[in-house]
């Protein structure tokens, strides 16, 4: 039997009363990548805000196995505070869910997130300064900083959107390897290389879900 590490059950969302996702089931397994594609309007970021728990279900469960950890597209906090790239990654190690219970663990998180992305000699660097590329590098560390002692689920929303095909082609091969690692990987995107590479697609249209 596969691990699974977050499921939805019959979930639906409403906006003024009319259901943008309906009756949906999402299974996301430990080792696997799970696309979720579909139109715009479809509900895609909604789904993948519910299962991060940022948005609150109308009807319906999400259960979840393990941490998650949630890297939307843009965040408006980058845009406003003169935090360096390694500050941006750090931030994965703050709260409840932190990455380690000491300061070294913390440290080391941080340090090992950053070099497995590739962003490691851009720790000192403002986050305002660097590419769109290293910018979603940056918050994917901040993720992995984050589950860095239990592994655990990665949401992401569109992280390659706007960017170069060389930019989304590593984005691709490190959350390839993330989920080779164990991570369940869910993540909506409208690239189609994203989606033949992934092990599961979750589609969406006219408020349904469909799993292949």
């Amino acid at each position: 039997m596969p691990d699974i590490l977050l499921r939805t059950r019959r979930l639906c969302f409403a906006y003024d009363d009319v259901d943008v996702l309906h009756d949906i089931d999402v299974e996301l397994e430990a080792g696997a990548i799970t696309a979720i594609v579909g139109p715009n309007g479809s509900g895609k970021s909604t789904l993948i805000e519910l299962m991060a728990g940022t948005a609150v279900p109308r009807l319906g469960v999400v259960e979840r196995f393990a941490t998650v950890a949630f890297v939307v597209q843009r965040t408006a906090i980058l845009d406003t505070l003169p935090l360096s790239v390694r500050d941006v990654v750090d931030l994965g190690t703050w709260g409840r869910d932190a990455a380690g219970s000491s300061r070294s663990e913390r440290r080391r998180a941080v340090a090992e997130a950053m070099e497995r992305v590739g962003v490691a000699d851009l720790a000192r660097r403002s986050i305002h300064e660097v590419s769109g590329g290293q910018r979603q590098r940056a918050l994917i560390a901040q993720a992995l900083a984050r589950t860095a002692r239990t592994g655990g689920v990665l949401l992401l929303d569109e992280p390659s959107a706007g960017l170069d095909s060389e930019s989304r082609g590593t984005i691709r091969g490190i959350l390839a390897e993330e989920a080779s690692r164990g991570r369940a990987i869910g993540w909506v995107t409208h690239d189609d290389e994203d989606v033949a590479g992934a092990d599961a697609v979750i589609r969406l249209r006219a408020s349904a879900a469909v799993a292949e």
